[in-house]
């Protein structure tokens, strides 16, 4: 007998119900995290996740070019996000959707709310030349939560980015010759915890499975307890105790989740 979606939502949400997963983990808990530093020669910082069965690569690029009106004397973030169809047959090749929009948004809001990067010291010259940082973020494979794992690859390629070399008099970028200076980033580490609600039941790392039955999703940005982004997704809504529930629950995976990449991030 082949299970009909409807099906497969009511006995994950039973399963749910009694604490238990399918994969055997808790519902606060991830699943198995690699890690690959510096994967591509071309960048200035790069990285491979992999969580679970989902896996993304993430470069960091770097050019020289105007300020934002807004912010003469600080650097600039630009973050792109490709939902590769390898990854998923629910991935089209063409202008991106929703999901690759959101997903570039909540990832750049998370690091430019967490002040991990100190743009003014990526300032070259206030008004005219200040060094932009690009973070570009590929779907490998889609197996559920993608933002949690593009969000640890950006932390992870921004920690190993040199800053490339700049000629002064021809005033241009010399790609391919990396300084040894890193980005000026801080000691805060603004790891991404999505949680979904499924259910009666909040759940963190979810498979596509799991993924596909959620009712709401919340993202928060946080590092050691001080949060410095939040975006919900979904239409339905939660309770103040609800959403308490899951301000608690992102606060212990945090820790988990930092325990399990603190040592990528030297």
């Amino acid at each position: 007998m082949i299970e009909t979606p409807d099906i497969t939502a009511n006995r994950i949400k039973e399963y749910l119900s009694g604490g238990n997963r399918f994969d055997g983990r808790k519902l606060d808990e991830f699943r198995e995290i690699i890690i690959e530093k510096n994967i591509s020669k071309n960048a200035e910082g790069s990285a491979r996740v992999k969580i679970g069965k989902t896996e993304v690569l993430v470069g960091v690029k770097m050019n020289v070019s105007e300020p934002y009106p807004d912010s003469q004397d600080k650097g600039n973030l630009m973050v792109n996000a490709e939902l590769l169809p390898l990854s998923s047959p629910r991935f089209e090749n063409g202008p991106p959707k929703f999901p690759t929009i959101e997903l570039a948004r909540i990832i750049d809001r998370g690091i430019r709310e967490s002040k991990f990067i100190d743009f003014k010291k990526l300032c070259i010259k206030k008004g005219e030349k200040v060094w932009s940082v690009f973070i570009d973020i590929y779907s490998i494979n889609d197996d559920g939560n993608l933002i949690d794992a593009a969000g640890i690859g950006a932390i992870i390629a921004l920690k190993q980015a040199k800053i490339p070399k700049y000629d002064d008099k021809e005033e241009k970028v010399l790609f391919g010759e990396l300084s040894k200076e890193s980005l000026p980033l801080s000691d805060t580490i603004p790891i991404a915890i999505t949680i979904h609600k499924v259910g009666n039941n909040f759940i963190v790392d979810p498979t596509r499975e799991e993924e596909d039955v959620s009712e709401v999703r919340v993202t928060i940005g946080s590092s050691k307890g001080v949060i410095s982004s939040i975006q919900k997704g979904d239409e339905k809504s939660l309770s103040i105790e609800e959403f308490h529930n899951i301000l608690d629950i992102s606060e212990k995976v945090w820790k988990d989740v930092f325990n399990k990449i603190e040592k990528y991030l030297n």
